[in-house]
């Protein structure tokens, strides 16, 4: 286990410290370490600490062991920590999933167990997620299973969430198919959530990959759940929602996948099924429908591949664009569309502007010839 791993779990363990906060840092100083032994007034150069959080950096810094009186050694605690938690990698590892330094947030630790196929990790076998309601009509059983399978035969990793309904019925599908999962969980990697579970998680420990950014023993707690399904869309290229109502946490995870440049995909049903309509709501803010298998694997493998030859870092991903010179809220919006398509509503949620502003300033982007819109109220920068 590398030293700065010491350093990136003991920055987890302190309050007001979550995982964007944590990449500024390591952005900022290179290395945890470094930021670990730096001056108050160098931390306080960092965007989001301010006199509050400097002052619990600096009680944490010199906490002391109350056995020993000594000062508690980040080294000393990464020893301690693995005695429970073998295994986990942090963004400074070689083996972190490629994709997750991608997103605003990788989760500082993140634990594993089961089999790791470092292809993955490094973004050259594609991922794809799969999520949905706990309580799916026969319609959203049979398409999920019948998808599952059809990915793994076709050498896709199926990611999900080892949730009841949609996300239970993925991972069985892909195992009974000789295929990779990976089940991404709100609890600690050892913890079986749901209890009915339990033989599938036994069945990914040997044959598929189980992750999360809670340490062992860390029980189901409804908070957890929405961050874990930023995981699940950061790790995958695409995003399938089989099923979902209208308030669903496969709706967030879609979200998610908005926001980072994945491409969201969804299974239609009639407006009369509860369990569609959030996926109905999809399709009316741009995602492509789910029509035939053949069809949804064309599409999927038109994703271009990653580039092999270069693994992705922190550093890399925050070089600074030449902008253009445009009125303030111009900019703002300009800023808010990515190289990938970005979908209207994620536009409008990141520039706090009301949706005539924006759809005016877009107009003025478009005819400046700087972006592009694409079908489904979607834009992407040329």
């Amino acid at each position: 286990m590398p030293q700065e791993s010491a350093y990136w779990l003991a920055w987890s363990k302190i309050p007001g410290v979550g995982p964007i906060l944590l990449k500024r840092v390591w952005q900022q100083f290179g290395s945890l370490e470094i930021a670990w032994k730096a001056s108050k007034t160098e931390l306080g150069q960092v965007e989001g600490i301010g006199a509050k959080l400097l002052n619990t950096i600096e009680q944490k810094r010199s906490q002391r062991d109350p056995l020993r009186g000594a000062q508690i050694n980040p080294l000393e605690l990464l020893q301690q920590h693995l005695l429970k938690n073998p295994q986990f990698w942090t963004p400074s590892h070689d083996h972190y999933p490629r994709l997750l330094l991608e997103i605003p947030s990788p989760p500082p630790l993140l634990y594993y167990q089961g089999q790791v196929n470092l292809l993955e990790n490094q973004g050259q076998t594609p991922l794809v997620g799969i999520v949905g309601t706990r309580y799916p009509t026969e319609h959203g059983r049979r398409w999920t299973r019948n998808i599952a399978i059809a990915l793994v035969k076709h050498g896709f990793t199926v990611v999900s969430g080892m949730a009841a309904g949609i996300d239970g019925i993925a991972h069985q599908a892909c195992l009974e198919a000789g295929g990779r999962t990976i089940a991404v969980l709100g609890t600690g990697v050892d913890m079986v959530y749901p209890s009915h579970h339990k033989q599938l998680h036994q069945r990914l420990q040997k044959e598929g990959l189980i992750v999360s950014e809670y340490p062992a023993g860390t029980p189901g707690d409804r908070r957890h759940f929405p961050a874990r399904n930023r995981i699940i869309a950061g790790l995958s290229r695409a995003v399938l929602v089989m099923e979902a109502p209208e308030k669903s946490g496969a709706l967030i995870t879609a979200r998610y996948a908005n926001e980072f440049c994945r491409d969201v995909y969804t299974l239609p049903n009639s407006p009369d099924v509860a369990q569609a309509r959030g996926c109905l709501r999809l399709i009316h803010h741009g995602a492509e429908m789910i029509v035939k298998e053949d069809e949804l694997l064309e599409m999927l493998g038109a994703i271009p591949e990653l580039d092999q030859g270069k693994q992705l870092s922190l550093f890399d991903l925050e070089k600074k664009e030449t902008l253009p010179q445009l009125e303030p809220n111009l900019l703002k919006i300009f800023q808010a569309i990515s190289n990938e398509p970005t979908s209207f509503d994620i536009i409008v949620e990141k520039v706090g502007l009301s949706t005539a502003e924006v759809s005016g300033g877009l107009l003025q982007l478009e005819l400046e010839g700087l972006i592009t819109q694409l079908p489904g109220m979607r834009y992407q920068k040329k």
